[in-house]
């Protein structure tokens, strides 16, 4: 049991440090996002991509030991949370404090992760509005207005300003 608590422990720390990891290059997103630099965020998601690779496997990893100490302990894996693992552990204040201090530091990571994922979320909703709103205004500045031309029936002719001819006239 011992040294399933040590490999859950060894999971759990390396799993924090991953990220802690894709905290830190999520931070350097919203810079890249604010000032618009698409190659920059190209990378940075490419890089987040190798992290989120190196995560699966750690949960994946974290699975099997929980699975194995549940099935040491006589417990539901579906019902064996970390918190009531920690509880347990009152006979080994030692590794319960270890189990503690790894759930605490990988619940805060994910939870500022989430905090600026929200952020950067925002902030991508934003860019996208602005650049909706700019190509609208640039289609708006192309159809120019029509002109009150009538025609000998008092039939709107439509023509368009600017429009008539989208040839270079050299004589002008």
């Amino acid at each position: 049991m011992a040294s399933l608590m040590e490999n859950l422990i060894d999971v759990l720390g390396r799993e924090s440090d991953e990220y802690e990891g894709l905290l830190a290059l999520s931070q350097k997103k919203t810079q890249v996002i604010a000032s618009a630099n698409l190659e920059n965020l190209q990378k940075i998601t490419d890089e987040e991509q190798e992290v989120v690779d190196r995560i699966s496997r750690l949960e994946k990893k974290r699975a099997e030991v929980t699975a194995d100490i549940a099935n040491v302990l006589n417990k539901d894996v579906e019902n064996l949370k970390l918190s009531n693992l920690v509880e347990m552990m009152s006979a080994r204040p030692r590794e319960q404090a270890q189990l503690a201090q790894a759930h605490d530091r990988l619940r805060s990571s994910v939870q500022e992760l989430r905090r600026v994922n929200e952020q950067n979320k925002e902030l991508l909703e934003n860019a996208l509005e602005m650049v909706e709103f700019e190509m609208n205004l640039l289609q708006a500045s192309k159809a120019a207005p029509e002109t009150a031309n009538y025609t000998r029936d008092a039939y709107s002719s439509g023509v368009q300003m600017g429009t008539a001819s989208g040839n270079f006239d050299a004589k002008q």
